[in-house]
């Protein structure tokens, strides 16, 4: 592996892993703030999510440390590098399942990206991460939408 696809790579880990650590406090968030007729299943659903993502943050950042390069490691960092909006009201249980939804979408994006990266540079380590991250965020994606039927 080259030095620039190195540094793509962990570009990409990078983002995935801003992507991933905002959308758990995001919903960590909102599992503690739900509220409404559907307050028992998303309460248990957004614990379960959140509890994967705390899980994959730890993965994808001992990933960056395999390639030999630091993990980001704070809120400002993790703020530039992430497209995952964090929630500062307090919405109904119906637009949480709506925003997290859109990003479970946003972290499957970041997780082709990584994948894209880790094939040109035939990383199969890392391809193999960003594959069962996108797994999760489709399914966790799915669930939610089911929600709203």
């Amino acid at each position: 592996m080259t030095k620039q696809s190195n540094e793509a790579i962990v570009g990409a880990l990078s983002t995935l892993m801003a992507d991933s650590y905002t959308l758990y406090l995001k919903t960590h968030n909102y599992h503690w703030n739900v509220t409404g007729p559907m307050f028992t299943s998303l309460h248990t659903l957004f614990e379960t999510q959140y509890t994967e993502l705390a899980l994959a943050v730890d993965e994808i950042a001992e990933r960056i440390r395999a390639l030999g390069a630091f993990a980001p490691g704070s809120y400002s960092a993790f703020a530039k590098l992430t497209a995952v909006k964090e929630e500062t009201g307090r919405p109904v249980a119906k637009e949480m399942i709506l925003n997290l939804v859109s990003d479970q979408d946003t972290v499957t994006a970041s997780a082709r990206a990584v994948i894209e990266a880790a094939e040109a540079a035939r990383d199969q380590g890392s391809a193999d991460l960003a594959t069962r991250r996108l797994a999760v965020h489709e399914k966790n994606a799915w669930m939610l939408r089911s929600h709203l039927e």
